[in-house]
C-alpha cells in the first residue's frame, strides 16, 4: 500500500518529514474519513455525551462533606472571604475551585469542618461541577489524543470507553478536588503537545503556533496545581528536545532557521509558561490580603502584608540597638517564637533550670532583652549612647518577665539526641560564661546592622560552638506540649536554626513603619515556594488514615474510603474498575514485548510489509511517547518521602489506559494481518474489550455512585461476591 503524506499537518513522533498512519486496508481505521465529516464527529460527540453523562449522574450524592473535600472546599471558601491559608500545593486550583463556587452563588461561609458535615442550604453544587466538568473532559482529550497518534477510530474508542467506565476516575471527577483540575491540565498539555508535533511540516504557521502556545499554556496550569505537574513538563521538555535533535540532523535548514524554532519553543514552553504560573501568584497575593490560619507558616515581613495581623501597619525601629526588648521568631515551618517561663525542666531531663522553648504564639513570655558582652567583662551600660547591634557581636539575652539568660551547657537535649539542651539560667541577668552568644546575618559581612523582620539571623554559642534551633518537637505535658529548642552542633544552614527579628520596642531609637520593609512581589515568591517545599516534605499521615506504597497502585490492591462506614451510610469508595486496571497493568507488559521484538525485527533488516511498517510506526512512537509518558508520572513517587496515596497514581493511569488501547489496537492488526479471518479477528476483539469494560462497570458501579444498605460480605449487599481482594474495603 502507498504511503499517504499530508503535505500541511501529518503526523509527528519519528524523523521530521513524518508519514501519516493511514490504514485505509482496516475498515476501522479513522484516516481515510476525512475530519469535517461525521464519521469525526458522531464518535467523539457520543465519547462527550457518555463522559459528561456518567461524571454528573447523581452528583449531588451524597449531599455532605467527603474525603479531602474537607480541605480543598474549605480553601474555596478562604478566596471568596481573602482570608490568607497555607496549602503544599501552589494556588490554581483552589483559587479555580473558590471561583466556581463564587460565581455560582455559594458565599464562603460552610465551614467545612470535617466528613460527614452536611452541606444544608449552602450551594456546594457548583464546585462539585466544575471538577466534573473537568474530569468529564479527560475522555475526550484522551480521545483526540490517541487518534492523533494513531490514525485508528478503533484504538481512541478502546481508550475513551476504559477512562469513561473507569470507576476511580468517576469517583475523583465528582467531588470537589485538585486531582481533576491537575489532570485537565496534564491531559491538554499531552493533546496540545501531539497537535503541534502533528504540525511539524508547517512551522511558523498559525496552527503550529496555536498548538505549541497551547502546550506552554497548559504546562502552567499543570504546575500552578500541584508540584507534580513538573511531570509533564518533563515530559513536554524531552519531547522538544528530540525534535529540536531531529531538526538540528536536517542539513536543509539554516542556522537562522534553526534559531528560529528554538527561539519559538523558548518563548512559548518556557517564558509563556513561567509568565502565567507567576501571574498565578500575584493573583493568590493580591486576593488573599486579609490575615487568616495560614500566618505562622510564613516569615514575619510576609505576615506584615496582611490586613489584621499585628503586624500590619505596625511601626518599629528599623535596626536592632542594644537594650532593646524584641522576639524573635524561628523559620522552619511553624518553628514558634523564642520562649520561657518560670516551669524548671523536670528531674532526670538535663539541668534542672529553667525550660526555654518555642511558643507558636504571641505571648509575654516572647520577650527578651539584648545586652552586650565586652570582652574586658563589662556589661552593657544603658547610660551610654545607642550602639546598634551588628554582624559578629557576642551577645545576651536576657528573659524579661524572669530576669534569666538564655543559656545551654553540655547536657543533652530532653528530646533531640546528641543536640545540647537550652535552658534560662541566673539571677537578675548575672549568669556565667554559658550565657554568651555571636549573632550573625546570614550570607553578611562582619559591621553589618540587624533589620527588623528582614535579616535572618543565627546564634552561636560561644562556650560549645552550637547553633540555637528550634527541632519542631512538641514537648510532653511537663514542657506545656510547646515546640522543643536545643544548641545543635551541626552547622549546617537550615530553617531550624534561622530566626527573625519581630517586635522591637526600643523607646531610644525612631520608629518607622513596617510598611518599607515588607518584601518584594519575588520575595515572597520565593517564601512561599520554600514554604511549600517544606510542608511538601513534611507531610505525615494523619490518624486512621489510609496511605499507600506506589507498588499497590498498578495492582488497585487497595482504595480509599470517601464516604461512609456502615450499612447506614452513604458509602463511597475510591477504587478503579478491577478489569480495567488488571487489563492495563497486563498491557504493558504485552507493549514491552512487542515494542523488543519489533525493534530487534527492524534491527536485524527484516522485511516488512507497507502497512506493518506503518503499525510497528505507531507502536514505536506513538506508544513509545505515552509509555514515557507513564513512566515519568509513576516512577518518581518510588523516590519521594513524603506520604503518598491511592490518587497519586490516576495522572499515570490516564497514560496506561491510552497505551492500552494503542497497543491492543496494534496487536490485533497484526494478528489480523496473519490470519484468514483477519478482518472479523480484529473486529471482534475490538467489541469484546469494550463489551467487557462496560460490563465490569456495570459490576462495580456502585462503589463511584454510592451504597446504603448491607456491607459487602451480606449476600443481599450490592456488591456481594465481587470484593476480590482482600484489602478492598468497601
Amino acid at each position: 500500500m502507498p504511503l499517504a503524506v499530508n503535505k500541511t499537518c501529518p503526523a509527528v513522533l519519528g524523523l521530521r518529514q513524518r508519514r501519516t498512519l493511514r490504514l485505509a486496508s482496516y475498515p476501522a481505521a479513522a484516516s481515510s474519513v476525512p475530519r469535517a465529516s461525521a464519521w469525526f464527529w458522531t464518535p467523539l460527540g457520543l465519547v462527550a455525551f457518555l463522559s459528561f453523562g456518567t461524571r454528573f449522574y447523581r452528583l449531588r450524592e451524597p449531599p455532605h462533606v467527603c474525603w479531602d473535600e474537607t480541605h480543598f472546599g474549605k480553601m474555596g471558601s478562604y478566596y471568596i472571604n481573602r482570608t490568607f491559608f497555607f496549602d503544599v500545593h501552589p494556588p490554581l486550583g483552589k483559587m479555580l475551585i473558590g471561583l466556581a463556587g463564587y460565581l455560582s452563588g455559594y458565599n464562603g461561609t460552610f465551614p467545612f469542618q470535617k466528613p460527614g458535615d452536611k452541606y444544608e442550604e449552602h450551594n456546594y453544587i457548583g464546585m462539585r461541577g466544575f471538577c466534573a466538568f473537568l474530569g468529564s473532559s479527560l475522555i475526550p482529550f484522551s480521545y483526540l489524543t490517541v487518534l492523533e497518534l494513531s490514525k485508528s477510530l478503533p484504538a481512541a474508542m478502546l481508550t475513551a470507553t476504559i477512562l469513561t467506565f473507569d470507576t476511580g476516575c468517576i469517583t475523583l471527577s465528582q467531588y470537589i478536588l485538585l486531582d481533576p483540575i491537575l489532570m485537565f491540565f496534564l491531559m491538554g498539555a499531552v493533546f496540545s503537545m501531539v497537535k503541534y508535533n502533528s504540525c511539524a511540516n508547517g512551522p511558523f504557521s498559525a496552527p503550529w503556533w496555536l498548538w505549541l502556545s497551547l502546550t506552554g499554556i497548559n504546562l502552567a496550569g499543570a504546575m500552578g496545581v500541584k508540584f507534580v505537574g513538573l511531570f509533564v513538563v518533563l515530559l513536554v521538555g524531552l519531547n522538544t528536545i528530540y525534535d529540536l535533535w531531529e531538526l538540528l540532523g536536517d542539513l536543509s535548514l539554516s542556522l537562522v532557521t534553526l534559531g528560529k524554532h528554538f527561539l519559538a519553543r523558548v518563548l512559548c514552553l518556557i517564558m509563556l509558561p513561567l509568565a502565567l504560573y507567576t501571574a498565578q501568584f500575584a493573583v493568590h497575593f493580591a486576593v488573599l490580603n486579609r490575615s487568616g490560619p495560614g500566618d505562622g507558616f510564613f516569615s514575619s515581613g510576609f505576615q506584615s502584608r496582611l490586613i489584621g495581623n499585628n503586624l500590619h501597619n505596625v511601626s518599629v525601629p528599623e535596626y536592632l540597638a542594644y537594650g532593646s526588648v524584641v522576639t524573635m521568631k524561628n523559620l522552619r515551618m511553624a518553628g514558634g517564637y523564642l520562649h520561657s517561663h518560670w516551669h524548671l525542666y523536670p528531674e532526670g531531663v538535663g539541668a534542672r533550670q529553667q525550660q526555654v522553648t518555642a511558643y507558636l504564639h504571641k505571648d509575654l513570655n516572647n520577650l527578651w532583652i539584648i545586652k552586650k558582652y565586652n570582652l574586658n567583662g563589662d556589661y552593657f551600660d544603658p547610660s551610654l549612647p545607642v550602639e546598634f547591634v551588628k554582624h559578629g557581636d557576642i551577645i545576651r539575652l536576657e528573659h524579661k518577665e524572669t530576669s534569666r539568660n538564655l543559656h545551654s551547657h553540655q547536657h543533652e537535649a530532653p528530646l533531640t539526641r546528641k543536640h545540647l539542651q537550652v535552658t534560662g539560667y541566673g539571677i537578675n541577668g548575672t549568669g556565667d560564661s554559658n550565657d554568651f552568644w555571636r549573632i550573625e546575618i546570614l550570607g553578611r559581612k562582619a559591621g553589618k546592622r540587624i533589620k527588623v523582620l528582614r535579616s535572618q539571623i543565627r546564634l552561636i554559642h560561644l562556650a560549645t560552638g552550637c547553633l540555637l534551633g528550634s527541632t519542631g518537637k512538641t514537648l510532653p505535658k511537663w514542657g506545656w506540649e510547646q515546640v522543643e529548642v536545643t544548641c545543635t552542633p551541626y552547622q549546617k544552614e537550615s530553617p531550624n536554626s534561622l530566626w527573625n527579628v519581630e517586635d522591637h520596642i526600643n523607646p531610644r531609637l525612631r520608629n518607622i513603619s513596617l510598611d518599607v520593609l515588607k518584601p518584594s512581589f519575588p520575595e515572597i515568591l520565593l517564601e512561599s515556594h520554600m514554604v511549600m517545599i517544606r510542608g511538601n516534605s513534611g507531610l505525615k499521615p494523619k490518624e486512621n488514615e489510609v496511605t499507600s506504597k506506589p507498588w499497590h497502585w498498578p495492582i488497585n490492591y487497595q482504595g480509599l474510603r470517601f464516604s461512609g462506614v456502615n450499612e447506614t451510610d452513604y458509602r463511597v469508595y475510591l477504587l478503579g474498575n478491577p478489569v480495567i486496571w488488571w487489563l492495563n497493568l497486563a498491557t504493558l507488559g504485552l507493549y514491552v514485548i512487542m515494542a523488543t521484538f519489533i525493534s530487534v525485527v527492524v534491527k536485524r533488516g527484516a522485511h516488512l510489509t507497507a502497512e506493518r511498517q506503518e503499525l510497528s510506526q505507531v507502536l514505536l512512537h506513538g506508544g513509545g511517547l505515552i509509555m514515557l509518558g507513564w513512566l515519568l508520572h509513576y516512577l518518581p513517587f518510588f523516590m519521594m518521602g513524603r506520604v503518598l496515596y491511592f490518587h497519586h497514581y490516576f495522572p499515570a493511569m490516564l497514560f496506561s489506559s491510552m497505551l492500552t488501547g494503542i497497543t491492543w489496537d496494534v496487536f490485533l492488526k497484526f494478528c489480523a494481518g496473519t490470519l484468514s479471518a483477519g478482518t472479523q479477528v480484529y473486529n471482534y476483539g475490538i467489541v469484546l474489550l469494550i463489551l467487557l469494560t462496560v460490563y465490569s462497570f456495570y459490576l462495580f458501579h456502585p462503589l463511584s455512585y454510592g451504597m446504603i444498605g448491607p456491607l459487602a460480605l451480606d449476600p443481599s449487599s450490592p456488591m456481594a461476591g465481587l470484593r476480590w481482594l482482600e484489602t478492598w474495603e468497601f
